[in-house]
């Protein structure tokens, strides 16, 4: 029979990833010694939100000068957004008033957070191994991500950066557990996600937490109070969890009741002691998930909160069909959330500490299957906040023609900036020394530029 950890256990059993936990007993990490060991001086946050399903991108921000609108209707075909409904912006790297790019008519409050200077959009980008061009994806002369253009398979390149190759681990996991020491008097776990459990969080060292929409999910049948007739199911249950056993799995097994207890009651107790906030959230699920993010950042002190970072994720958007119908309801539902999470950290002075950005599978094709679009590769993200440069964009956005220079067929566009330089470039405004970016982003050697400049 194969050895198996404890570590490997927690992990199979996948219990650990739905329990709580705090930083795991300091010792040297899979990383051999190197990381962030000193405690942080500050606060800060990343807010990951994920759009399952692979987020049309290029609807989402159109080209709109008129040479490249026509070029950008020609491939869109039915699914082209008129021109004449864009919200227009101006990038400051472009010449003043000349509104090169619209969002998408459903966004006003996106294009009110890039005009003022709090957002900024990070262009064609996707997952890569090295630089890719047209003819060596072609040629089949570089090393490429593998399964390109499957659901499953790009979430988890997105949440891993693992290339060709495999990886057990998440980059927002691997964050985690570099800082682990920096971080050990948190009292709740530095990763935390609203959406279930996630390769992103997934770590060597480290737990993510994970609980519902709106916070814990409290234990049923359970009371503190002595005169309850519960009180005695809770400690008879306590002293199961709390007794010496003698396999390893048993014993941990009971670590993890043990700490899921401990932490939906202090976590719980931190979110009803939060601030209350005047912002006002959209009721919807992704809505709730960043209004429960708000009030922890807003019980950040009383958890001796350091770094923290956040999963929120909402889906819908494999748009093979009703395209035109479901997208504005979609978009809209991102810009309404992040503005209202934007305007919450805002209220709660930590807006220049909590850096919101979006992930999704892929861009879709620029093509129209007749009432949508199947799955693409390389899209435009978003980054949210008042440590953004924003007001720009970052990397290359693409000519939208189809058969052109990034197209590898149907409107697939190749990425020109990568996901490594991506995650590398919130790693590093999150703390993460240069020398251990290559760490969170296995990747980042291939490319010239490490940092892509989008945080200040």
């Amino acid at each position: 029979m194969t050895k198996m950890n404890r570590r490997d256990f927690l992990r199979t059993s996948g219990a650990a990833a739905a329990a709580a936990s705090f930083a795991a007993t300091p010792g040297l990490a899979w990383s051999q010694g190197v990381g962030t060991t000193a405690p942080f001086p500050d606060y800060k946050a990343l807010v990951c939100v994920f759009m399952f399903g692979g987020n049309d991108s290029y609807n989402m921000i159109v080209p709109n000068t008129t040479a490249e609108y026509n070029v950008y209707a020609a491939s869109r075909q039915n699914l082209a957004i008129a021109q004449q409904d864009l919200l227009p912006i101006n990038p400051t790297s472009q010449a003043p008033g000349s509104n090169p790019f619209g969002f998408h008519p459903s966004m006003p409050g996106m294009q009110n957070l890039f005009e003022t200077g709090k957002a900024a959009v990070v262009a064609n980008v996707g997952p890569l191994v090295e630089p890719t061009t047209r003819d060596q994806f072609f040629n089949q002369s570089v090393i490429l991500p593998s399964q390109l253009f499957s659901h499953n398979d790009q979430q988890d390149q997105w949440h891993s950066l693992k290339g060709a190759g495999t990886s057990k681990t998440g980059w927002a996991g691997r964050i985690a557990d570099l800082i682990r020491v920096s971080v050990a008097t948190q009292e709740m776990a530095t990763n935390a996600s609203l959406f279930g459990t996630s390769l992103w969080q997934s770590a060597d060292e480290t737990i993510a937490y994970v609980m519902g929409q709106t916070g814990p999910l409290p234990f049923t049948g359970f009371s503190d109070d002595p005169n309850d007739i519960t009180y005695d199911q809770k400690q008879a249950f306590l002293r199961i969890v709390e007794a010496q056993y003698g396999s390893i799995y048993e014993r941990a097994f009971a670590d993890i009741q043990q700490r899921a207890i401990a932490a939906a009651d202090s976590v719980s107790a931190a979110i009803d002691s939060a601030p209350v906030l005047n912002t006002a959230f959209p009721n919807s699920p992704l809505g709730r998930q960043l209004e429960t993010v708000a009030r922890l950042i807003g019980s950040r002190d009383q958890l001796q909160m350091q770094r923290q970072i956040f999963f929120v994720a909402t889906g819908g958007f494999d748009s093979h069909d009703d395209q035109n119908q479901n997208q504005p309801g979609l978009l809209g539902g991102i810009s309404d959330a992040i503005t209202a999470f934007y305007d919450a950290t805002v209220e709660l002075n930590v807006a220049d500490a909590v850096t919101t950005f979006t992930q999704s599978d892929f861009g879709r094709t620029l093509t129209s299957n007749g009432d949508g679009t199947d799955h693409a590769w390389g899209g435009n993200q978003l980054v949210v906040g008042d440590s953004v440069a924003g007001r720009d964009f970052y990397g290359t956005y693409p000519l939208l023609q189809i058969d052109g220079p990034d197209d590898v067929g149907g409107g697939r566009m190749i990425p020109t900036t990568s996901a490594d330089q991506f995650a590398a470039t919130l790693a590093t405004w999150f703390g993460v020394p240069d020398i251990d970016l290559d760490i969170v982003a296995p990747h980042i050697g291939n490319f010239v530029q490490r940092d892509l400049g989008f945080m200040v």
